[in-house]
């Protein structure tokens, strides 16, 4: 099994990297393969095109940045972990292209996402973070995904980098997350 998680943070070793590599340590302690892939831009985003739905090949027609590359590691993983710090109560539009472009595409080729494990993690100074939250889940709903849950919304607080490795909580929650997630894959291979 594998899974593999996007940073859509700017920074590449950041507080939405700290998050997500605490999830991938509790999913490698159980056996399971992971793999951390940073969004590096410029990404664009969706230009409804269509020719996802007209082509149906499993790719974007946008071919000068990683995004079908990252559509590639989707489709040939079990789970697929999103993560996104908060910049005005939104995700970063690195994550918004992966989102929109991955979703398109995925929806044009038979739901191609459908029942993988899925899950967000968020980054957040103080506030807006359940929006960024359920703007991912939203991706992981539409395609059909099963969403993997925590002990609380998956979201650690942090300013400076590597802030949230301060929020216990927020960490604690991530380990329950990774836990949660790798109970999850084994269920749906059973």
């Amino acid at each position: 099994m594998k899974v593999v998680a996007f940073n859509g943070s700017p920074r590449r070793d950041g507080n939405t990297a700290a998050l997500l590599a605490a999830v991938l340590r509790e999913l490698e302690g159980q056996g399971i393969e992971t793999e951390l892939v940073h969004l590096k831009g410029p990404l664009s985003g969706c230009i409804a095109c269509n020719k996802c739905f007209e082509k149906k090949n499993g790719r974007c027609s946008l071919d000068k940045d990683m995004i079908n590359e990252c559509i590639e590691k989707m489709a040939a993983a079990d789970g697929i972990i999103i993560g996104s710090p908060t910049h005005f109560a939104d995700l970063t539009a690195q994550t918004k292209a992966l989102i929109d472009r991955a979703g398109f595409v995925a929806k044009a080729n038979d739901d191609m996402f459908k029942r993988k494990a899925g899950a967000a993690v968020v980054a957040v100074r103080r506030a807006g973070a359940i929006h960024v939250f359920d703007s991912i889940n939203h991706l992981f709903l539409i395609s059909q995904m099963i969403i993997a849950g925590s002990s609380y919304w998956n979201i650690g607080m942090g300013l400076h980098e590597k802030d949230v490795e301060k929020d216990a909580e927020g960490l604690q929650t991530m380990r329950i997350l990774g836990q949660n997630m790798g109970w999850l894959l084994k269920k749906i291979k059973e």
